[in-house]
């Protein structure tokens, strides 16, 4: 089978193409998960980011819906995984199998071998199950029997689990929970969020209905325009300081990994092309610190027995660190070289 390899990406999209694509599928997700749109818009910048998923929450607040909504909205392949503790490694990567009338082996794909994969409920399989998405999520390929496969692009693992009721279940180790770029929690809509969820889901599933409104060669194409945003190396400094803290802090015995620091500039890249810009700012990586940091980090004994939680500490340290003052101009800036605060001046990129 031919595969596409994930540097293999469109060209970039106008500024209006890439608005309108996006918008279209934060707007048809939104039709099955009701008053969440940051959720969504944040599930939507880490698929652009070219990283994976993590959503974590009580039962019943929507977090395979969320999943399979936008599997949905694009029209791309798509497997779903049931992680059960019988579910075995072969069933996610894939297996050999020997052929009678060949009298050769050949090898059948797992579930992994698909744009979107979405695994629902993933701390109830195995470690050793847990461990076959470890190459595909980091190296974008999978190995069997000696002989790699590249995975397509765009490629994504969405992935649920369940905080509470812990019993039967095995934890994602650290190695495991690093593979992800964010971990998000749905949380209760509001009042009027869960009436309009009573009326519209009261009668049938809209998910039923939803159809799709981009496809993997539009994904692709938006992704590459993420990779020409803007970075400037004031901002890339604060990244790394950003990270450099939770590796310092007293309350954390495991800070953050380089992995975390890349997956936070790229992610940062991703909204800010969804808020329509063509460059990131220190606001961008602060509101990415808790999300894409606090899953990676361990806690001391002493901050636990305190009830600290990861994304306090996270939230404190963005509070801690100084905000970069002076940034470097984009490339397609247009405006006066300071602005009215004496700092430089950005303009979303014309074409």
């Amino acid at each position: 089978m031919t595969q596409q390899t994930w540097d293999e990406v469109g060209g970039v999209l106008p500024h209006d193409e890439f608005r309108a694509a996006s918008e279209a599928i934060v707007a048809n997700i939104e039709q099955v998960i009701e008053g969440k749109t940051a959720t969504v818009r944040l599930a939507l910048a880490v698929l652009l980011a070219e990283g994976h998923l993590l959503i974590e929450d009580v039962p019943g607040v929507g977090k395979t819906k969320l999943a399979k909504a936008m599997a949905r909205s694009i029209d791309c392949t798509v497997r779903r995984i049931q992680f059960t503790p019988d579910l075995l490694p072969s069933d996610v990567t894939g297996v050999s199998v020997y052929n009678q009338e060949t009298h050769d082996f050949e090898f059948r794909p797992g579930a992994v071998f698909a744009n979107l994969v979405v695994g629902d409920e993933i701390n109830r399989a195995s470690p050793k199950t847990q461990s076959a998405l470890l190459e595909c999520m980091e190296e974008r390929q999978v190995t069997v029997d000696g002989v790699t496969y590249q995975l397509q692009t765009p490629f994504m693992v969405i992935a649920t689990q369940n905080p509470i009721e812990m019993e039967g279940t095995y934890p994602l180790p650290e190695a495991q929970r690093d593979r992800f770029t964010a971990r998000i929690a749905m949380g209760y809509p509001g009042p009027e969020a869960e009436l309009a969820m009573l009326d519209g889901h009261g009668a049938v599933d809209p998910l039923y209905d939803l159809r799709a409104v981009s496809d993997a060669a539009t994904v692709r194409q938006l992704i590459a325009t993420v990779r020409e945003v803007h970075v400037a190396d004031a901002v890339k400094q604060y990244a790394i300081d950003l990270v450099t803290a939770t590796r310092e802090a007293p309350e954390l015995r495991l800070g953050a990994s380089p992995r975390a620091t890349l997956q936070l500039l790229r992610t940062a890249r991703a909204v800010a092309a969804l808020e329509g810009r063509d460059y990131v700012l220190p606001d961008d990586l602060q509101a990415l610190a808790v999300p894409v940091l606090a899953h990676r980090i361990i806690p001391t004994a002493d901050a636990q027995l305190a009830r600290r939680t990861t994304d306090a500490i996270v939230s404190d340290l963005v509070h801690r660190l100084t905000v970069p003052q002076e940034r470097k101009r984009s490339q397609y800036d247009t405006r006066p070289a300071t602005g009215g605060n004496g700092r430089s001046a950005y303009e979303p990129r014309r074409r």
